[in-house]
């Protein structure tokens, strides 16, 4: 159907005892937090709600992953996703739900466990979104796939629930929708064509060298000293080998040798991490980044070179143009113009994009605010929206209203724009 002609399909806002509700959920789930591909708990919670709202609920797939499916006629099929894992980080909020859950990383250490990218909210958002559908089943007609998808923050979770059979097991969708709360004015909504979100690589590096007492270093060949050369030469890939025109950033977030101050080790460890937009960039940087590794290594007379691992690879995060536009035309009757900014891309990184390649179909990802507006306003005033907390930083937590309506609505609104109102032509999408 044209996007500026099409029926608006009018969807009901979340009651104030659904809000209620969800909000208690959420306020759960923020204090029980679990990391990348052991979210158990939090998608029993989704599954149990989806059962509760009629849905056809398949469990496990790709190890934790929920998909939700509420057939209602002939019509588009409508695919909504929500992120459930937490972070290895220590909360700061000061909440009186904050969380104070430990676990085990992927690496086998030992960590606390917060929900500091905002995807307690995601959950919530998409768990109103469902029950909504499901009790105005009488206003639409398609299929709606909720996906409640684990392993995000290390690109696991996607790959894993699409190489568990997700594209052959489910209907295809005809657009896959999806949004994030980001450190924006609570209420305001976030959108763009096109590139929307960055690609992102981490590797884990091992040097090499070898290991005396540190009272005779000429025995050794430090890898201490190796790894903090690098580094330090790690960031001149962007000052000095990407062109002011292009974006990357290259971050190196682990470095770690030894155990003993007296101790010279025979091994170090990086893990870094790389975002970058464009294709040609993204070669040029990780290349890069094996070179001055790799010289380091030969510059120290270590006697291996280095073993470079991936630990995750995001693509970018591209939107399609016009299931974007008719995505925005809906956000615009729902909220009104005036709620709604174009963004410019973000250097963040997301798995989404990988369910519309599997299939093929259009992606849309935008942006929710969570900030509270009044200290949002405030900061802007003063020149000092950096100092906000932002996702992954251990005081971010959205603020409950508006961020829970604005997030159902949305979501609510959008996938209204392909589910058919009944008296059009359910087959035209």
């Amino acid at each position: 159907m044209n996007v500026s002609t099409a029926p608006a399909l009018v969807l009901p806002e979340p009651s104030d005892e659904l809000l209620a509700q969800l909000e208690g959920i959420y306020r759960d789930i923020h204090a029980h937090p679990e990391l990348s591909m052991q979210e158990l708990r939090t998608a029993g919670i989704a599954a149990s709600w989806l059962r509760d709202a009629g849905y056809e609920v398949t469990e496990g797939v790709g190890g934790t992953g929920v998909v939700g499916l509420l057939r209602n006629g002939d019509g588009p099929t409508v695919l909504l996703r929500a992120d459930m894992d937490a972070l290895p980080i220590r909360e700061s909020t000061g909440l009186p739900y904050a969380s104070s859950e430990t676990g085990t990383d992927r690496f086998g250490q030992a960590t606390s466990i917060a929900h500091s990218c905002g995807h307690d909210m995601h959950v919530a958002w998409l768990m109103g979104a469902t029950r909504i559908l499901s009790e105005s089943r009488g206003n639409w007609h398609g299929t709606v796939m909720a996906v409640f998808q684990p392993g995000e923050e290390t690109g696991q979770g996607a790959r894993a629930m699409i190489e568990d059979g997700m594209v052959k097991r489910f209907p295809k969708p005809d657009v896959t929708l999806g949004q994030h709360v980001m450190p924006l004015s609570a209420g305001r909504i976030g959108w763009r064509t096109g590139t929307v979100l960055s690609a992102g690589d981490s590797w884990e590096v091992t040097l090499f060298g070898r290991g005396a007492h540190g009272s005779m270093p000429q025995k050794s060949i430090d890898p201490v000293v190796m790894a903090a050369s690098a580094v330090m030469r790690l960031q001149t890939v962007v000052s000095r080998e990407v062109a002011m025109t292009d974006s990357a950033v290259v971050t190196v977030g682990t470095l770690s040798a030894g155990m003993n101050e007296n101790v010279i080790p025979d091994r170090a460890l990086l893990r870094l991490n790389v975002r970058t937009f464009k294709d040609q960039v993204r070669n040029r940087v990780l290349s890069a980044i094996r070179r001055i590794l790799e010289a380091e290594a030969a510059a120290s007379g270590a006697p291996r070179p280095p073993e470079f691992s991936v630990l995750s690879e995001f693509p970018p995060t591209r939107n399609d143009e016009a299931a974007t536009r008719k995505v925005v035309a809906a956000l615009e009757r729902r909220f009104g113009a005036d709620r709604l900014a174009e963004i410019g891309p973000a250097t963040a990184s997301e798995d989404f994009g990988l369910f519309g390649a599997a299939w093929n179909v259009p992606v849309v990802f935008w942006m929710i605010g969570g900030i509270d507006p009044a200290i949002y306003a405030k900061a802007a005033e003063a020149g000092r929206l950096d100092e906000l907390p932002a996702n992954h930083a251990p005081d971010f937590a959205p603020v409950i209203d508006p961020t829970l309506r604005t997030g159902i609505e949305a979501m609510l609104a959008a996938a209204g724009a392909w589910i058919c109102p009944p008296s059009s032509d359910a087959h035209a999408h």
